[in-house]
């Protein structure tokens, strides 16, 4: 038999299925956003210096598919967690791909919460966070006032806050970033469609290009208010927290000595630096 004719080639093409509609957007994000190490690590790290113990109480507000909350609990056997979410689809997937998966004896210390994070304050907890920007839903002082009060009443006596929380000139432009994500077939793209400075409103979208063309564009959409470190610092106090710290990233000299400076990921308490084209940093509140 000859050669398959171009023609043949393309109704075998068109036959298959595309990858954008076979994906799974929650494994996307996964692979794509969290990185469950880093954000333990730091976590840790931060609350033993505020605190000079470990943690072993979580809370993971707007928690997602909870991977967060798995990976606490799978680190150290002492350890719980509490992940709440408004999205009860969600949880579920996340219960059947994480919780589930991770065996019985995690399981068991993880307790998914399909509840309002205004509302839900106990048990009371050693750490809670609020991760990927997610607070930023709340889009008036009262509201986020309001969350950050709910976020002390369920900490105890020695607890703390985690958030994160980005900026730089960048984020107030329209704008749309591409990161090949290493070992996957698709390509992450965060999108800043608009951006308010009347009432610092943006509308942001995470979207998939995968290696045969297709999208999935967009998979999530955020609308939010973007924050600033002075007025979440602001309302962290008035809420009754008793100290904020801000952590930036340390940026040492490029190993190749090319005059560049690299991030080290290395995170160090500032009170001013420089503003930089587009930056993340974490905020601690001890109760």
């Amino acid at each position: 038999m000859g050669k398959q004719s171009r023609l043949e080639k393309k109704k075998q093409a068109k036959k298959k299925p595309l990858m954008a509609s076979q994906a799974d957007r929650h494994q996307l994000y996964q692979k794509s956003v969290q990185d469950t190490d880093v954000e333990l690590g730091l976590m840790v790290e931060k609350y033993r210096d505020i605190r000079g113990r470990e943690p072993l109480s979580f809370r993971e507000d707007f928690c997602g598919t909870a991977l967060l909350s798995v990976a606490w609990c799978r680190d150290t056997p002492t350890r719980t967690a509490q992940g709440v979410d408004l999205c009860a689809d969600t949880l579920a997937w996340g219960r059947e791909h994480n919780v589930e998966p991770a065996g019985k004896k995690v399981a068991a210390r993880v307790e998914l919460v399909n509840g309002d994070v205004l509302k839900v304050n106990k048990p009371k907890v050693d750490i809670t966070c609020a991760l990927n920007f997610s607070y930023n839903v709340f889009k008036t002082r009262d509201l986020l006032r309001r969350y950050f009060k709910s976020v002390r009443k369920g900490l105890n006596d020695d607890g703390v806050l985690m958030l994160d929380i980005f900026g730089g000139t960048e984020a107030i432009t329209s704008t749309r970033e591409k990161r090949k994500v290493e070992g996957e077939p698709f390509t992450f793209i965060w999108e800043q469609e608009k951006y308010n400075p009347v009432t610092n409103e943006i509308l942001c979208h995470i979207n998939f290009k995968f290696k045969d063309g297709s999208r999935l564009e967009p998979a999530f959409t955020y609308d939010w208010r973007l924050w600033t470190i002075p007025e979440v610092h602001e309302l962290l106090l008035e809420a009754g927290f008793s100290k904020v710290h801000v952590y930036w990233e340390e940026y040492r000299d490029d190993e190749d000595d090319e005059g560049y400076l690299v991030a080290s990921g290395d995170y160090i308490e500032v009170s001013e630096v420089e503003n930089q084209e587009s930056w993340v940093s974490y905020i601690f509140a001890e109760v």
